[in-house]
């Protein structure tokens, strides 16, 4: 029940943070890292791999799906985290700090926590939550 809670939690975030790329694409690409080629169209495709692999975690039939968008979230979650650094030193720069460390500090390190999130909500892990198996007695 809580694995089927965090897919849905996780799903859903991942639903809106692909609408907000296509639909609101100008926040994202400000925070794309200059060596990032064609900013406009990474954050296009990344709106477009976030629903994606959005569905495919919360679709109900198939656990190999489930466990490809675990994996695929996990690494595009990895990708992106360059960008969010790159946001953090963007915004320390500004006059007024931008949204301020209290905001960057925990979102960067959250960001380990989605990935394994991601991995375990969709099926691809139970670590470290899996129970031990006992060893026999003797």
């Amino acid at each position: 029940m809580i694995r089927g809670l965090a897919r849905w939690f996780l799903g859903t975030a991942y639903l809106a943070a692909g609408a907000l790329h296509l639909a609101k694409p100008a926040p994202f690409v400000k925070i794309v890292p200059e060596w990032v080629p064609s900013p406009e169209t990474v954050v296009a495709l990344t709106g477009i791999a976030e629903l994606l692999g959005a569905a495919a975690l919360l679709q109900i039939w198939s656990k190999d799906l489930r466990q490809a968008a675990a994996w695929g979230l996990a690494l595009y979650a990895l990708c992106v985290w360059p960008a969010n650094f790159h946001h953090m030193v963007l915004d320390m720069a500004r006059a007024d700090h931008g949204l301020g460390l209290g905001y960057h500090v925990p979102r960067l390190l959250a960001q380990p926590l989605i990935v394994w999130l991601a991995l375990w909500a969709g099926e691809a892990t139970d670590w470290p939550l899996a129970r031990r198996a006992r060893s026999p007695a003797g």
